[in-house]
């Protein structure tokens, strides 16, 4: 994948995104109040309240199109582009858990290459919460103990963390694929992955 053409499109889709806003405020705060007519007196002007020109539609519409589209490509893109590092997250997660030394260097631990069935999630977090240390095993150890869904607020509340900690906490909880962070009204659910 191509990530300076990607950056490139992402930039011209966020310039006509803007300029496509820029063109509706102007064109609909500022309509023609005035027209000019000429008759046998000479020329005349009227003032007429709220008239577009055919022009002025065909701006308005070209420029909601644009805004639209170059909205569109970069909300689906965004998202797009956050679902598949999720997987991709998730599939490494899944295939070398994460280790945090004692240096705070995150490396992946080796699976063994023959498991003896399926084990229960309560076996697998477990394996998980051995490997971590420090604000993220309490964290952790709360979540387990909750069945593996807390709301994030409880962390906080549960904890003598603040809630700053908490949320880089999780972050680098969910960033090794440990955790899936899930809104719920005004604040989010924490899951155990």
């Amino acid at each position: 994948m191509n990530f300076r053409a990607l950056q490139h499109t992402h930039l011209l889709a966020a310039v006509v995104f803007l300029a496509a806003i820029l063109v509706l405020a102007v064109q609909m705060i500022t309509p023609s109040p005035v027209m000019v007519s000429l008759g046998e007196n000479g020329a005349q002007t009227t003032t007429v309240g709220e008239y577009f020109t055919y022009r002025e539609v065909a701006v308005v519409a070209a420029a909601a199109f644009a805004c639209g589209s170059s909205g569109t490509y970069l909300v689906v893109h965004n998202q797009a582009h956050v679902l598949t590092r999720q997987d991709q997250a998730q599939t490494q997660a899944q295939t070398h858990p994460p280790v945090e030394t004692n240096g705070g260097v995150t490396t992946q631990a080796k699976q063994p290459k023959h498991t003896t069935g399926p084990t229960s999630d309560e076996e697998r977090w477990e394996k998980a919460l051995e490997a971590l240390s420090n604000n993220q095993e309490i964290i952790y150890e709360l979540l387990i103990e909750a069945d593996g869904e807390l709301a994030q607020r409880d962390l906080v509340e549960e904890t003598d963390l603040s809630k700053a900690t908490v949320s880089r906490t999780l972050d680098k909880l969910e960033h090794q694929g440990l955790v899936e962070r899930k809104r719920s009204g005004m604040g989010n659910t924490i899951h155990l992955q």
